[in-house]
């Protein structure tokens, strides 16, 4: 993430960020535990307010087993969602998913929850093709789980929530905003729970992170940088496996988005049906196989870069932010290297994009202030043919620098002051936190890791092994909040405006703003124009939403 960190540098910045959020979690987490004296370090469960169901799991299906349904099946908790059933019209996702992915460690099928004998009952009699098929048989579904294609989000959600369904859907949320908003409409009009994956509301790497940022111990925050850049320019090697057909385009570079489309989805998807007459390719609405399995590519299917990658960079930047509301986008993408022949696509290659944030003294900050020009510049980048830096967050405070870098390290540096020798090079300089006027922490040079500051809160909560990305945590507080739903109390809210009941971090109408986020973004882009956020785009009731101000849809 960043360009000229050494190792010993980044290992200097690993140890202040464990200094730094070891010493405000002990001001700040203690009361958490309910009066635990020890309670730290704290379990993700305790942080995120649940606990164990008990015994008495939620009993769940899951819709698309394609990349992220894998990684949904791979990561849960048996004990909090029991999956019982599964749909996909895909022979390798249903394969994959079934088994387990030798090639991605976090996608360990259900044979690595369930054993070889259930695991093959699944296949052979809990396997469906037809999700609606699947809730009409499988009668004991309290929950669904969907890893769709964006274009199907609000659709499968919606008639899943119609049937009584708690809804997990995946991010993005929906393809428009106005469907973000009858998605919102659907779970509250049937009663039930609406969680969307953005995984950084529940990552305890970016909750100690953000202790850290709202203790001000970096001081004032004018910028954040952030990206995710992608090197997608290699050559790939045909397999035996890949079918051999005219009417298929196979990529000719190493591309997540433009997998190989193998023969035994090739046979299968354009079988047609006895009854019918028509494909599977037909039957769900493809214009062709190309299009159902690299439905990322396409404007219709997809929303491109900011859809996929930049929602959960600009969450996480929201979420540091206070989960304030931005002020305006402006942007710039760019087709400049898939092309005919190449691995070719709708969706741009290359996006830039710059938002304004109101910072926390602005009247529309965290503090509500007054200072209208208190504003911080949030830059997002993801581009496809260079990888040198890897994907992350720099945060830029007046008195410090936090950089959280793919979902599993941060680092922390303070600010060099002028003229003071020991802090020459803030890259090498170790931290200790001490109280600064007014009682607030500050961080100042230390010579020891020595002390108090040694034993510090690590970012994944004390667990052993690599640090948690939030999938089985947010799939833990969805099951905990459908085992304490009271349809009695719904969606009522109490006189302080919040809801009278639980409801996962990242409900419908936060989720909706994330989306708001991304999908602005890309209006900038296509009309190459400063867009200012609207405040009714933000309201669930309200049918006005960013495409009908710039691209004249009108709500359904």
């Amino acid at each position: 993430m960043a360009l000229d960190l050494t190792a010993e540098q980044k290992e200097v910045g690993r140890k202040n960020f464990d200094v730094a959020s070891g010493s405000i979690n002990r001001r700040t987490f203690l009361g958490t535990a309910a009066g635990a004296a020890a309670a730290i370090p704290l379990s993700a469960g305790v942080y995120f307010g649940y606990q164990s169901l008990g015994g008495k799991p939620v009993k769940t299906a899951i819709i698309g087993c394609g990349d992220e349904g894998g990684v949904l099946v791979g990561e849960h908790n048996p004990q909090f969602v029991e999956l019982i059933a599964a749909c996909d019209i895909r022979p390798f996702n249903k394969n994959r998913v079934l088994n387990g992915d030798p090639k991605v460690a976090l996608r360990k099928g259900f044979i690595a929850h369930y054993g070889r004998a259930r695991t093959d009952e699944i296949g052979a009699k809990h396997f469906y093709e037809d999700y609606k098929k699947m809730l009409d048989d499988e009668k004991e579904i309290e929950a669904v789980i969907i890893a769709l294609p964006l274009h199907l989000h609000a659709e499968v959600s919606i008639e899943c929530m119609k049937r009584g369904k708690h809804v997990l859907c995946e991010k993005l949320m929906a393809h428009d905003i106005t469907e973000c908003k009858a998605m919102i409409k659907a779970a509250k009009d049937n009663n039930v729970i609406l969680s969307i994956g953005h995984q950084r509301h529940y990552s305890m790497l970016y909750a100690h992170a953000l202790e850290v940022v709202n203790s001000g111990v970096i001081g004032d925050i004018k910028h954040i940088r952030a990206h995710w850049h992608r090197n997608n320019s290699w050559p790939i090697t045909p397999e035996e496996s890949w079918v051999k057909s005219s009417d298929v385009l196979q990529p000719v570079l190493q591309d997540g988005w433009y997998p190989p489309i193998v023969q035994e989805d090739y046979t299968a998807l354009l079988k047609r049906d006895d009854k019918d007459g028509k494909t599977s390719v037909e039957r769900y609405g493809y214009k062709d196989i190309n299009e159902l399995i690299r439905w990322r590519i396409f404007d219709r299917t997809g929303g491109g870069l900011m859809a996929e990658l930049g929602s959960h960079q600009l969450d996480a930047c929201s979420i540091f932010l206070g989960k304030v509301k931005p002020l305006s986008v402006m942007g710039v993408g760019a087709k400049s290297f898939y092309g005919p022949g190449k691995n070719d696509r709708d969706a741009d290659d290359h996006v830039f994009v710059t938002f304004e944030f109101p910072g926390k003294n602005h009247p529309l900050g965290a503090n509500k202030g007054t200072d209208s020009k208190d504003v911080v510049i949030v830059t997002y980048s993801s581009i496809s043919t260079n990888g040198f830096e890897k994907y992350g967050e720099c945060l830029m405070g007046s008195r410090g620098m936090m950089v959280v870098e793919t979902e599993s390290d941060v680092y922390l540096y303070k600010e060099g002051q002028p003229k003071k020798k020991d802090e020459a090079d803030p890259k090498k300089t170790m931290v200790s936190v001490t109280t600064a006027p007014g009682g607030k922490p500050a961080i100042e040079a230390s010579s020891t890791w020595g002390g108090p500051s040694a034993s510090a809160v690590k970012a994944d909560g004390g667990a052993s092994g690599p640090v948690s990305r939030g999938y089985r945590e947010e799939m833990e507080h969805f099951a905990y909040c459908i085992r304490k739903w009271d349809k009695a109390k719904g969606y009522a809210k109490k006189d302080d405006g919040k809801y009278a009941q639980d409801l996962p971090r990242c409900h419908g109408e936060v989720a909706m703003a994330d989306a708001i986020l991304a999908l602005t973004a890309n209006l900038a882009m296509k009309h190459r124009t400063r867009i200012e956020f609207q405040p009714e785009w933000f309201d669930s009731a309200s049918a006005a939403t960013p495409e009908a101000t710039f691209d004249g849809k009108k709500p359904a």
